[in-house]
């Protein structure tokens, strides 16, 4: 069969979409929405990466603060990741108007997302430029799942999980088990 080439964007997909949490040096949270979220090192120690825009609000509070936390939502909040990614929290509380709830981190200062069923604290170990985003480095302090997304045996079940990654500029649901 043949090929087309065409110019690379976005050429690794599906990429998981999730809600960066982070706070101002007061303390005010905000919410960003990215596509651009991986593991680095899986263990000893976990180390995940983010990828954020110089320009974007997020990237100024996660430099200065040097935390985050990557919360993984379900299909059925959808519409709350979207608005959190079409509006910058320079201009508005992202928590009161999408109506997400703020939970207490225990590592962090930076808020979980009570409606995710995974959310992963992380400090920040280094800051690398890439391209037209800077890859931040986060060390997983600490994971908190909600107990009705395991499987017996203690696996994360991935359809109680109910993710979906970004596809091409649209959301997509997790398949099914091949």
């Amino acid at each position: 069969m043949p090929k087309k080439q065409i110019p690379p964007n976005r050429p690794v997909y599906p990429t998981p979409a999730a809600l960066i949490t982070s706070v101002d040096e007061d303390g005010t949270p905000n919410i960003l929405t990215l596509g651009e979220v991986f593991n680095i090192s899986i263990a000893e120690p976990v180390i995940l990466g983010i990828a954020i825009r110089q320009s974007r609000h997020s990237h100024t509070l996660i430099s200065q603060t040097r935390e985050f936390v990557v919360n993984l939502p379900t299909a059925a909040i959808a519409d709350k990741v979207w608005y959190c990614g079409s509006v910058s929290g320079r201009d508005v509380d992202k928590f009161a108007e999408s109506g997400l709830t703020p939970l207490p981190a225990s590592e962090v200062k930076a808020p979980l997302i009570a409606e995710c069923p995974v959310n992963i604290e992380c400090k920040v170990t280094g800051i690398q430029v890439v391209g037209d985003h800077d890859l931040f480095l986060g060390e997983g302090m600490v994971q908190h799942v909600d107990e009705e997304v395991f499987a017996t045996g203690g696996r994360i079940d991935v359809e109680k999980l109910d993710g979906f990654a970004f596809v091409g500029g649209e959301f997509w649901t997790f398949g099914r088990r091949i």
